[in-house]
């Protein structure tokens, strides 16, 4: 994982393949806190599921994680943390969310990951951090992090001091 740029704004970072993206979905779970809103956007098969199973395991998950392209959320219970993994991929229209009552999974004690979350503009609440996941070359990944929130900021501050950490530690 390298940094292309970052400051208080914004996050930029590249991937090598699946497992840097599952370490920085650890990585960002071990930053996050309870209510906290991730929308990750990006082509099919860019990785988005694979860093929210990163997250997943990071509260303890050890099943398989599935986008859920066809049930739109998953709820799982880990660590005392409800965290709603959400697909909106193939929703027509946002006001679905309303029916399914989907406002009830964003709650101040509830983390949420969704995937697609450009097909629920109008009702879905702000993410607290818009990551942009992109193809680049020879199968690496650029992850482009940007608050839309104050708790947004203090995501990014801590995450790229975590990163930091980790990185300076992870060296012989």
């Amino acid at each position: 994982m390298t940094y292309s740029s970052h400051n208080a704004k914004r996050l930029d970072l590249y991937i090598e393949g699946e497992k840097e993206m599952l370490e920085f979905g650890k990585n960002l779970a071990n930053v996050c806190g309870p209510g906290n809103i991730f929308y990750l956007h990006g082509q099919l098969g860019v990785g988005k599921t694979t860093l929210s199973r990163g997250f997943l395991r990071a509260f303890g998950h050890e099943g398989a994680v599935k986008s859920p392209t066809y049930t739109i959320v998953e709820h799982y219970h880990l660590k005392n943390q409800r965290i709603f993994h959400f697909d909106l991929y193939r929703l027509s229209n946002p006001e679905e969310l309303e029916y399914m009552g989907a406002r009830d999974y964003f709650h101040q004690h509830a983390i949420c990951l969704v995937e697609w979350a450009e097909n629920g503009v109008g009702f879905l609440p702000k993410a607290d951090l818009d990551i942009k996941i992109t193809y680049e070359e020879a199968g690496q990944r650029r992850l482009h992090l940007e608050p839309g929130t104050h708790e947004g900021y203090r995501i990014i501050k801590d995450l790229d001091q975590y990163l930091g950490l980790y990185s300076a530690s992870s060296i012989d």
